[in-house]
């Protein structure tokens, strides 16, 4: 019986944790106000508070690593392009 509880349990705390996720693009669009970041497929992700927003172009290549907490996609992590070019 005590199993049993413990894999309910287990599956309930499992269901309930976000989403994990990653994804690449171009960026359409930086709304600075909300905090957002609208890739080229449409899709928005919300950025936090110390991102710095003067880093990011609109046609610039990106990778997002995110989350989607409460219906919302989250930015765990970013990657720009190297500004290095030869």
């Amino acid at each position: 019986m005590r199993t049993l509880i413990g894999a309910v349990a287990a599956t309930l705390l499992y269901s309930t944790a976000a989403f994990a996720g990653q994804t690449e693009g171009l960026i359409k669009k930086i709304d600075k106000d909300a905090l957002t970041l609208t890739l080229d497929d449409g899709k928005s992700y919300k950025l936090n508070a110390e991102t710095d927003l003067d880093s990011l172009k609109p046609g610039m290549d990106i990778v997002i690593a995110y989350d989607v907490t409460n219906g919302e996609n989250v930015v765990t992590d970013m990657q720009l392009p190297d500004s290095d070019t030869n």
